[in-house]
C-alpha cells in the first residue's frame, strides 16, 4: 500500500465520550487548570440553572482530595434529574444525559426557560473526563444512584433509600481524570470570585462551600446576597464616586431580561463586567456593544440639548471612563462563540439592549441636572485629557524617544540574535544587578537593573509617564514601543523575567512593573511574554548537604524529611545569593520556577489595579483591612 492511500476505512469514527476524551481541549478549552476547574463550572451550572428557573435555593460544593487530585460534589435541592426510561434509548434519562452529547432539557425550552449549559454537553463532558462520577438524585420519595467512569457506565440506576415527598435535588461527585489534566486541583481564588459573582447575579439564593483538602477541620464559606446588583457594584467599585447613587435598570420583555447597575466613580477606566443567564463574558458580545452605545448616545445628546456651547468634542471612549458597572442579561438562546462562552453573538440583542437603556438614561440625565452635570464635568476633562496626552505623544514620536537603535548603557545584553530564544530579567538595585550579571548564562540571558521603584503609573499623568527615565530604559531594551506605537513583532526577547526580591520590597516592585505593563504594554501580557522568577525563601543546610526552599510549607516537609538539627537561612534578598546560587536556584531552566502572567478577568484585574495603585487611599485601605489575615508572611 503506498503511504499516500486514503480510503474510507482509515476514517475513524469516535462518538460520545469517546470523541471528548480523545480531544478535550475542544469542549472545555484546555486540559490545564483552566479545563480543571471549567468542569465543576460546568456542574455547578446546572444546580444554578434549577436556581433560575425558581425550583432551588441551596447549593453546597464540597471539594475533597483523593491521591493528590481534587475532587468535587455538588449538591443541589432541585427538581433531581430524571430518571425514568426514554423510549427511544431503552435507558435511564439520567444514564442518557450523562453518556449523550446533546441530551438535556434545555432545547425546548420547557425545562428551562433560560439556562447557563445550552449545548446539552456539560454532564456528558464532566463524565467523560473524570476518572469517576457518581450522581445521586434524590424526587419521587426515593434517592436514586449511578456510577460512571471515563464516559462508560459502571453500575446500574439503583435505589439505594427513600426521602419525604418533598425533598428533591441532585448530587453529582466526580474526580478529574489525571490522565487528562496536567493540572491537579481547582483553583480556590477563581472560585470564590465566582462563586461571588453568582451570589450577586441571583440574590437570596445560598450557596455554600465546603473545602475539606487541606484540613481536617473543612473551611465552610457561606456566598448570599440580599440586594443583587447594588451589593455587586459595591463590591467591585474602586474609586470615589462621581454621581452619588448607582443607576439601576431593569427590563422583562422582547424575549430578553436585562439587568442594569452602573455607576461613574474618579477612576481613569471603565471597569464593566458582562453576564448572560449568570455564565461571565470576558470578551463581552453584543450586549456590551448595545450598553455602550446608549451611554453615548444618550450623554451625547444630552450635551447637544443642554450646552449651549461644549468645550471640546468628545468620544464614545470619554463616555466610558470611570465608569463601573454590570450588566447582566438573561435570554432562551443565547449564541455563544466557542463552548466556553466568552462572547455573546446573537445580533438583535444590541439593538434590543440600546433601545432598552438609552431612554433610561436620557430621562435619569434629564430628571438629575445636578448629577448630569457632574458627570458632564467627568466626561469633558477626560476629553481635555485624552488630547493632552495625544499631544505628549506626538512630542514623544517627533523626538523619538522610543525609537532607534541605541539601547540603555545598564542593559547587559545576550548574544543570542533569535528573540525566541533570549530572555531579559529585570532586577531591582545594583547588588542583585551584579549577581544576575555574573550568574546568566551571557549567550542567552540579558540583565536590565533599575535604580529603585518605577512611577506608579496609575497616579501619574502620561506626559510624566513618557520622561520618565527608568520606563524609558525598559522600553528602549525590549524594542516594542508604548501605547499607540506598539509594535510585538519587534520585541527582542520572548521572555520578559521580574526577578525581585521575596519579601515586602519586592512584592511592591513587581506590582508597579506589572501596572506598566497592564496599562501600557498589556499585548505582552496577553501573548504570555511576562514572567515573575522564584527566588527560593530559605536554604536548608545539614552537614555537606542543603536543600533551597521556596515556601514556608516545603520548609516544614524539608526539616521532617532532613532532620531537625538543620540550618536555616532565610533570604531576604537576591543579593543575598551569590552568582553561583542565583543561577542555580532562580536563573537555570532546568531547576528554576517560573510563574507566566496571565489575564483570567481582565475585568476583575482592572479593578484590583484601581484599587491597589489609584488615588483613592479609603477603598485600599478598606481591601487591605479584608485581606490582611490572608498574608502567611511579612518581613518587617
Amino acid at each position: 500500500m503506498v503511504d499516500g492511500d486514503y480510503s474510507a476505512k482509515d476514517i475513524l469514527v469516535l462518538s460520545g465520550p469517546q470523541g471528548v476524551r480523545k480531544r478535550p481541549a475542544m469542549y472545555i478549552g484546555s486540559t490545564g487548570s483552566e479545563g480543571f476547574i471549567h468542569l465543576l463550572y460546568e456542574v455547578l451550572d446546572n444546580a444554578i440553572d434549577e436556581a433560575q428557573a425558581g425550583y432551588a435555593k441551596h447549593i453546597t460544593i464540597r471539594l475533597d482530595r483523593e491521591d493528590g487530585i481534587d475532587v468535587a460534589e455538588v449538591s443541589d435541592d432541585g427538581r433531581g434529574i430524571p430518571v425514568g426510561i426514554i423510549e427511544k434509548e431503552g435507558r435511564p434519562a439520567l444514564e442518557v444525559i450523562m453518556t449523550s452529547l446533546h441530551a438535556g432539557g434545555k432545547f425546548e425550552n420547557k425545562a428551562y426557560k433560560v439556562s447557563g449549559g445550552l449545548h446539552g454537553v456539560g454532564l456528558t463532558v464532566v463524565n467523560a473526563l473524570s476518572e469517576h462520577t457518581t450522581v445521586t438524585v434524590r424526587r419521587d420519595g426515593k434517592i436514586y444512584s449511578q456510577r460512571f467512569s471515563r464516559g462508560e457506565v459502571k453500575s446500574g440506576l439503583e435505589i439505594v433509600g427513600s426521602v419525604g415527598p418533598k425533598e428533591t435535588g441532585t448530587t453529582v461527585r466526580f474526580k478529574p481524570d489525571s490522565m487528562i489534566f496536567s493540572a491537579k486541583g481547582f483553583d480556590s481564588m477563581e472560585l470564590n470570585e465566582r462563586l461571588k459573582e453568582i451570589s450577586f447575579l441571583k440574590p437570596m439564593i445560598e450557596i455554600r462551600l465546603i473545602d475539606a483538602r487541606d484540613s481536617e477541620i473543612p473551611k465552610e464559606t457561606v456566598y448570599l446576597s440580599e440586594n443583587g446588583l447594588p451589593d455587586f457594584l459595591g463590591f467591585i467599585r474602586g474609586q470615589t464616586p462621581t454621581i452619588t447613587k448607582p443607576i439601576i435598570i431593569k427590563h422583562d420583555g422582547d424575549g430578553v431580561k436585562i439587568e442594569v447597575a452602573l455607576q461613574y466613580t474618579e477612576s481613569y477606566s471603565e471597569n464593566l463586567l458582562s453576564f448572560v443567564n449568570i455564565i461571565r463574558t470576558p470578551e463581552g458580545g453584543t450586549h456590551v456593544v448595545g450598553f455602550h452605545s446608549a451611554i453615548t448616545r444618550a450623554i451625547s445628546n444630552y450635551i447637544s440639548k443642554n450646552v449651549r456651547k461644549a468645550p471640546i468634542q468628545i468620544t464614545g471612549d470619554d463616555t466610558r471612563e470611570g465608569l463601573t458597572g454590570v450588566i447582566a442579561i438573561y435570554l432562551s438562546n443565547p449564541e455563544f462563540e466557542g463552548q466556553t462562552k466568552e462572547k455573546l453573538g446573537n445580533t438583535q440583542v444590541k439593538n434590543i439592549v440600546d433601545s432598552v437603556l438609552y431612554p433610561r438614561l436620557s430621562s435619569y440625565l434629564e430628571e438629575n441636572p445636578g448629577e448630569a452635570s457632574k458627570l458632564l464635568g467627568k466626561v469633558f476633562n477626560t476629553a481635555q485629557a485624552r488630547e493632552s496626552a495625544r499631544r505628549a505623544r506626538d512630542i514623544v514620536r517627533k523626538k523619538n524617544l522610543f525609537e532607534g537603535s541605541i539601547l540603555p548603557g545598564k542593559l547587559a545584553d545576550c548574544s543570542e540574535d533569535d528573540p525566541a530564544k533570549s530572555e531579559i530579567f529585570i532586577v531591582e538595585g545594583d547588588s542583585a544587578g551584579g549577581s544576575s550579571k555574573q550568574g546568566r548564562n551571557r549567550r542567552y540571558q540579558a540583565i536590565l537593573p533599575l535604580k529603585g521603584k518605577i512611577l506608579n503609573v496609575e497616579k501619574a499623568s502620561e506626559e510624566k509617564i513618557f520622561g520618565n527615565a527608568e520606563i524609558h530604559t525598559m522600553v528602549t531594551a525590549f524594542g516594542v514601543g508604548i501605547k499607540e506605537q506598539f509594535k510585538p513583532e519587534g520585541l527582542r526577547y520572548n521572555k520578559i523575567i521580574l526577578m525581585a526580591d521575596a519579601d515586602v520590597d519586592g512584592s511592591h516592585i513587581r506590582t508597579l512593573l506589572l501596572t506598566f505593563f497592564y496599562r501600557f504594554m498589556r499585548p505582552l501580557i496577553d501573548r504570555g511574554n511576562i514572567y515573575i522568577a522564584q527566588p527560593p525563601l530559605y536554604k536548608v543546610s545539614k552537614g555537606k548537604e542543603h536543600r533551597y526552599v521556596y515556601t514556608d510549607a516545603q520548609l516544614a516537609e524539608t526539616l521532617r524529611a532532613i532532620g531537625e538539627k538543620s540550618t536555616v537561612q532565610r533570604y531576604k534578598g537576591l543579593g543575598e545569593m551569590n552568582a553561583e546560587q542565583l543561577w542555580e536556584t532562580t536563573m537555570n531552566p532546568e531547576n528554576r520556577v517560573l510563574k507566566k502572567v496571565s489575564i483570567k478577568d481582565a475585568q476583575m484585574a482592572e479593578a484590583i489595579f484601581t484599587v491597589l495603585m489609584g488615588l483613592d487611599v479609603e477603598p485600599r485601605r478598606k481591601f487591605l483591612e479584608e485581606h490582611s489575615h490572608e498574608v502567611s508572611f511579612l518581613d518587617v
